[in-house]
């Protein structure tokens, strides 16, 4: 009779434990967020596979929603204070996402799926929360955008069109630097040596990096709308012209010091230096706009 007792009062216990647990603030949440996880685990899968792929295009993936999710708690306070107001049409997004994802999935058409989240997170929020907290977080959300791995056919179409672009006017400043050059595709041919710009020297994980960083900037800063957009498209700017200019010294150097001396650590290098020259430029844009 004692253990019977015990038992009942342990399963009280349990039951207020459990009560106060899903009362909590972050409860619903936190099973929301399990929820998700396993809804789009194979989605979930297939980006980490992108991310971690050889020469991904992707690898700054794994960053973007600790970035959206330190957005949302530096705005803790604000979203605290927002009285929630559920909006009954975010169930349609939710279920119009939900929808999308089921048929990607059926079809392993992964990138759809992986876009279909964003109307589903959209929707939840103005179901639960209401406008005005979807109008506070507008960006974190659209930020995870720069996660989601472009389809392989896509990425295949845009470098192509990117290193022969690059190819181009590398080729022409070479010219104008005094250096005979001949472009025949993707090669730049000079006299004792050459240069081939191939689909990772396309400028194309450059670009993608920058815009996401570029976007980030634009946010934070105080200008107005019509100049974050400058800064955002600048972004796009100077990677392409970064590495245009990359492509230009790899065919200097290798021109001059020969082709094995532009090998190994060096190519590695000018693709970092790249990066931080784009990066500076990016900020001056900043500085100058205001």
């Amino acid at each position: 009779m004692e253990f019977k007792t015990l038992v009942r009062k342990w399963e009280k216990a349990a039951r207020a434990v459990l009560r106060t647990c899903w009362n909590s603030q972050y409860a619903k949440p936190a099973a929301l967020t399990a929820l998700l996880a396993v809804i789009y685990s194979p989605t979930i899968g297939w980006m980490v596979d992108r991310w971690m792929a050889k020469d991904s295009y992707f690898s700054h993936g794994f960053l973007v929603p600790v970035v959206s999710l330190y957005i949302v708690w530096l705005k803790r306070r604000k979203l605290k204070a927002i009285k929630p107001r559920s909006v009954s049409w975010g169930l349609a997004l939710i279920v119009g996402g939900l929808l999308i994802h089921v048929l990607s999935a059926f079809l392993r058409v992964y990138f759809t799926s992986a876009y279909s989240f964003l109307p589903v997170l959209c929707g939840l929020i103005l179901y639960f929360r209401g406008l005005p907290t979807l109008k506070e977080l507008w960006f974190p959300v659209t930020f995870l955008v720069f996660m989601i791995p472009l389809p392989l056919i896509a990425i295949v179409g845009i470098t192509f069109k990117m290193k022969i672009f690059a190819a181009y006017w590398a080729n022409k400043i070479v010219n104008a630097m005094g250096i005979r050059a001949v472009l025949e595709g993707s090669i730049i041919k000079m006299r004792h040596t050459h240069v081939v710009v191939e689909d990772v020297c396309s400028g194309l994980r450059s670009l993608i990096s920058l815009l996401a960083l570029g976007a980030l900037m634009a946010y934070f800063s105080n200008l107005p709308r019509y100049k974050k957009l400058i800064v955002f498209l600048s972004a796009g700017a100077m990677a392409i012209l970064a590495n245009i200019v990359r492509i230009v010294f790899m065919a200097v150097t290798s021109e001059v010091y020969g082709a094995k001396f532009t090998e190994g650590f060096l190519h590695t290098l000018s693709g970092l230096i790249v990066f931080v020259v784009a990066f500076a430029g990016l900020m001056i844009v900043v500085k100058e706009l205001e």
